[in-house]
């Protein structure tokens, strides 16, 4: 499993720009993958369900505020300010702004200070900003509270999947990433269940965000640092121990060799060293246009459109109980990621991302062809209930967005995490993933901050147009440049990537 050094451990000029990830007669190459000893498996759970909670703070954080949009008006309005469309759509986008800010710095952090000191950071963003929107007198507070539990929600998506690939053997690093992804479909089906349980209490709907934080806390005190950073930083026998409670086994001693040799070792060179080797080296510049273009597909696809807005889209086409109709959108997703989860490492990443991108479109489709057989969809708050039943249109526009969910919870809801976490070489896995996450979240911001004004002016079925062509356009990109990497380490992916893009051998 050795693995030459991608160019952020010393200077980035000279060879060191045309070195290849590994050896050409490297025999961890990715035909010759090395054999893995075995885990214990109660520690690994542990240790992926300890740091999954920040997925469950994820997911409730981003679906708990479309069940407060419901109901927040009256109290936040002024007679000189009331309530308007855009200030939902400014308060809703809040979270995905402080997102963006966190995932351009949770990486740097995440090498300085390590990946579990980083998660107790965003744990106490987490606290305080669910604190801080449960008090909110106004418009202003609420969106600063939301800034600040967003730039929790930034760092924790960055640094768990992290945190889990780095101490995950590779039989299972899919099954482990898939489950803190469940962890954030669970966090939304809990946020749509507390919202249909307390109704118009959204204070305390957005203040409960708190304590899932306060959990995690104090179970990351008894989990370790991942070994491969305790090996960046030169603490070998901290690594070796790290390694000894994931697998119990004699084998360890070669399996830290191997990790060892490829991670770089000593202090962290200047960002400016890491920046330059993640463009200039080959390999590392297609992890990164891989990982940024897949985040970017995730949420341009407007997923996320519809956690932050399903309530309200469900209430404007006739549905009495919409965030009912809500939680059961949240229950498919979050039993298409628990399918994921069984055929990840079977199945692979790449036909799982190419099927998932085929049925989004194909629902995205079917729900644009609803919508233009509805009136105009209301934004402006929960409508009067209709004195029927909802009409076939609103039946088939709920039954395509179900499709699409399920769709995207089998693949695109998963593949990038993963793939951000695997693709980029240990010395530039900080910066990589970082950049990732701030294309994620600086897109999410996007589709957060417009989708009420695309449907107020355009109608809601040019909106799902777009999204269903966005996902067409995805499939094809990543047919042509996505390769397979199921079941090979972390340190034998960077082979994959260093003399193109490695679909040829799939």
């Amino acid at each position: 499993m050795a693995v030459l050094d991608s160019g952020g451990g010393g200077g980035v000029g000279g060879s060191e720009d045309r070195a290849p990830l590994l050896p050409p007669s490297s025999p961890s190459s990715p035909a010759h993958p090395s054999p893995e000893p075995e885990t214990k498996g109660y520690w690994l759970w542990a240790l992926t369900l300890s740091a999954g909670i920040s997925g469950l703070l994820f997911g409730y954080d981003t679906a708990s505020i479309s069940s407060a949009l419901l109901y927040l008006a009256p109290t936040l309005s002024t007679p000189e300010h009331p309530v308007t469309t855009w200030d939902k759509s400014m308060i809703t986008s809040a979270t995905s702004f402080g997102a963006l800010a966190g995932g351009l710095v949770a990486g740097v952090c995440a090498d300085r200070w390590g990946r579990r000191a980083v998660i107790w950071i965003a744990d106490l963003l987490f606290i305080v900003g669910a604190l801080w929107q449960a008090g909110a007198m106004g418009v202003w507070s609420m969106v600063a509270g939301r800034v600040v539990v967003g730039v929790g929600v930034g760092v924790g998506s960055l640094v768990v999947p992290l945190y889990i690939s780095e101490l995950a053997p590779a039989s299972h690093r899919g099954r482990l990433v898939v489950i803190s992804v469940l962890c954030i479909t669970c966090g939304q089906l809990g946020a749509y269940a507390v919202g249909l349980l307390l109704g118009e209490r959204w204070r305390w709907i957005l203040g409960l965000g708190a304590v899932p934080a306060v959990v995690q806390a104090a179970l990351m005190l008894l989990m370790p640092e991942t070994p491969r950073w305790q090996l960046q930083c030169g603490r070998r026998k901290a690594a070796a121990e790290t390694l000894a409670k994931v697998y119990g086994t004699p084998a360890i001693t070669s399996l830290l060799a191997e990790i060892e040799a490829g991670v770089r070792t000593g202090p962290a060179p200047p960002l400016r060293s890491t920046l330059k080797s993640l463009f200039r080296v080959p390999g590392n510049r297609r992890a990164l246009t891989l990982a940024c273009f897949l985040q970017f597909l995730q949420q341009a696809c407007g997923f996320n459109a519809l956690m932050y807005f399903s309530a309200t889209i469900f209430a404007g086409i006739g549905f009495r109980s919409p965030t009912a109709v809500a939680m059961v959108v949240a229950g498919t997703n979050a039993a298409g990621t628990a399918f994921a989860f069984h055929l990840i490492d079977r199945v692979g990443r790449r036909r799982m991302l190419l099927v998932s991108l085929a049925g989004m479109a194909a629902g995205l489709s079917l729900c644009a062809l609803g919508f233009l057989a509805l009136p105009d969809l209301t934004t402006s708050g929960l409508p009067t209930p209709p004195s029927g039943l909802p009409t076939l249109p609103a039946a088939m526009i709920v039954a395509a967005i179900i499709t699409f969910v399920a769709f995207y919870a089998t693949g695109l809801g998963a593949v990038p995490w993963l793939c951000q976490s695997e693709f980029f070489a240990m010395s530039v896995r900080g910066v990589g993933t970082g950049a990732a996450t701030a294309t994620n979240w600086g897109w999410n911001l996007v589709v957060a901050a417009t989708f009420l004004g695309v449907v107020e002016h355009l109608g809601a079925s040019v909106a799902f147009a777009v999204y269903a062509a966005v996902c067409a356009a995805g499939w094809v990109v990543c047919y042509r440049i996505y390769p397979e990497t199921g079941g090979l380490a972390m340190e034998e992916v960077e082979g994959v990537l260093r003399d193109g893009w490695g679909v040829q051998a799939v």
